[in-house]
């Protein structure tokens, strides 16, 4: 089997690359700068939004299966457009293409922001009503909308939604909580009571690998997350001793501190930063998928290859 994949350089597509190439499978590269590109296989250049056609259709010749990594992801500069054009439309093409090709089955990685936003408390699952609040998640829905349009119902195509994702390399929220940790500054637990998922970028890429091999019909979205959500405190924890730094966590309750951001004119960011967001992978697990079992020891062996890195 060939397997197209998009976004090979970005967190999840590297690791997907390697567990494609472990387990054999044949490879197609897709990106928009192939030259650069470091794994062995094949590789094309990503058509652009407007391109032919024909451009997308070239890209499935003798591909079984196409993994579309490939997004625009915590920019700050990128307007709305600027998020539809490269989650939504071009997925909605490659799609298309792929559909177009027979038997050619195709995985999107999206997110759980497709279907909550950021200040959304509660348990996340594929029955979960989609309700996305910030522009990269309706571009992700809209993508998975396209994705499915294009295939028609036919069971060969499905959104995987992950939960934040951590690994070497990562940017966005992850990166930012890392790098507090490692200032060992005073933190106030009352602010790092909500609960979350989460999920290695590794363990991001079995979940595709696991949906390549499946042999039934894919379902129209998967979610998947951790064995075990954590709090915010025990994630600064866990990095905080991967660095070697004391914990540190001031028992300031958060009443105060949400009447002060209430005050400050950032409730929103306030319940973004003490939601609990527990993503439920019971679907990926019953059709034999494993999720990871110790979150902290990963996210404490991240903190040290990165102090080690420096």
């Amino acid at each position: 089997m060939k397997v197209l994949v998009t976004g090979a350089t970005g967190l999840i597509g590297r690791q997907v690359i390697d567990r494609l190439r472990q387990a054999r499978f044949d490879i197609r590269i897709v990106s928009r700068q192939p030259a650069r590109l470091p794994v062995a296989g094949d590789a094309l250049p990503l058509p652009g939004t407007d391109a032919p056609g024909a451009a997308f259709l070239a890209l499935m010749r003798d591909v079984s299966h196409v993994v579309h990594c490939a997004a625009l992801n915590s920019d700050r500069d990128a307007s709305e457009a600027d998020y539809r054009a490269a989650n939504a439309t071009l997925t909605g093409r490659l799609a298309k293409a792929a559909a177009a090709s027979t038997g050619v089955r195709f995985i999107y990685l999206s997110s759980i922001r497709a279907a909550a936003g950021p200040g959304f408390s509660g348990t996340i699952d594929e029955a979960t009503p989609p309700a996305p609040q910030c522009a990269y998640g309706r571009s992700k829905r809209e993508g998975e909308i396209r994705m499915l349009e294009a295939y028609a119902g036919r069971p060969d195509a499905t959104a995987l939604r992950l939960p934040p994702v951590y690994g070497e390399g990562m940017r966005g929220n992850m990166s930012a909580l890392m790098r507090l940790a490692d200032t060992g500054l005073p933190l106030p637990a009352g602010a790092l009571a909500g609960v979350r998922s989460l999920i290695a970028s590794e363990t991001a890429a079995g979940a595709v690998l696991h949906l390549l091999n499946h042999r039934g019909p894919l379902r129209p979205a998967y979610v998947a997350g951790n064995a075990a959500p954590l709090a915010m405190a025990e994630i600064i924890t866990a990095f905080r001793q991967g660095f070697g730094r004391p914990r540190r966590l001031v028992p300031v309750p958060a009443l105060p501190l949400r009447l002060a951001a209430t005050l400050l004119g950032r409730r929103a960011s306030w319940q973004a930063l003490t939601a609990t967001q527990i993503c439920d992978p019971s679907l990926l697990m019953s059709e034999g998928w494993a999720p990871e079992t110790d979150t902290p020891a990963r996210l404490r062996d991240l903190a040290r290859q990165t102090s080690r890195a420096r």
